[in-house]
């Protein structure tokens, strides 16, 4: 399924073959000199500049240091942005809470924002089939050296990589309707 799924980084305008490289490699590469300005994340996300902003002013991330924008903090942008395309925010901020708490308190976080995403990318890449089982074994194989910080963390991580697996498979079948729908000339 990944040869269909990923042209691009999940979430992003970043193309990338995730056969041949991983989302790791790719953000190394994007934040070897530091960190990313408004302007850059929104090209590179999508996501308009007044929506990053608001989700800082509404605690979903918290805020760039001297307007320089984080690898985590970018990953949690493009995870939101990624998510938002099929679930409400609200849903979003509880799924992220589950895991790491108060959303604008990196300091609570049971897993870096930029480590949950390059789980989901690797989870996505390992995925050959919508089924339950399929999924659990591709969440199961992106966590593989995962160490929980407390008892039932890594259960709490892989139920949300789930969701965020089966949320983004949403959004390409979405996508496709709408293709197939415009098609229609009706």
């Amino acid at each position: 399924m990944s040869e269909r799924l990923f042209t691009h980084l999940p979430g992003t305008s970043i193309e990338a073959d995730l056969e041949k490289s991983d989302a790791e490699y790719i953000l190394n590469s994007i934040f070897s000199t530091g960190g990313l300005v408004l302007s850059q994340v929104s090209q590179l996300t999508g996501a308009e500049p007044h929506d990053i902003q608001n989700w800082i002013k509404r605690g979903f991330c918290s805020s760039p240091v001297a307007k320089k924008y984080s690898r985590k903090q970018f990953c949690r942008i493009v995870i939101i942005n990624t998510l938002r395309e099929v679930m409400n925010i609200r849903d979003i901020t509880t799924l992220l809470s589950y895991i790491n708490g108060y959303l604008d308190d990196e300091k609570d976080d049971m897993i870096d924002d930029d480590v949950l995403y390059v789980y989901f990318v690797k989870a996505l890449s390992f995925t050959t089939s919508f089924s339950d089982r399929e999924v659990s074994c591709a969440v199961e194989s992106a966590t593989a050296g995962y160490k929980e910080p407390f008892a039932g963390g890594a259960e709490r991580l892989r139920r949300v990589l789930k969701i965020m697996v089966y949320v983004y498979f949403s959004s390409v079948i979405k996508k496709r309707a709408s293709i197939m729908m415009s098609s229609l000339g009706v």
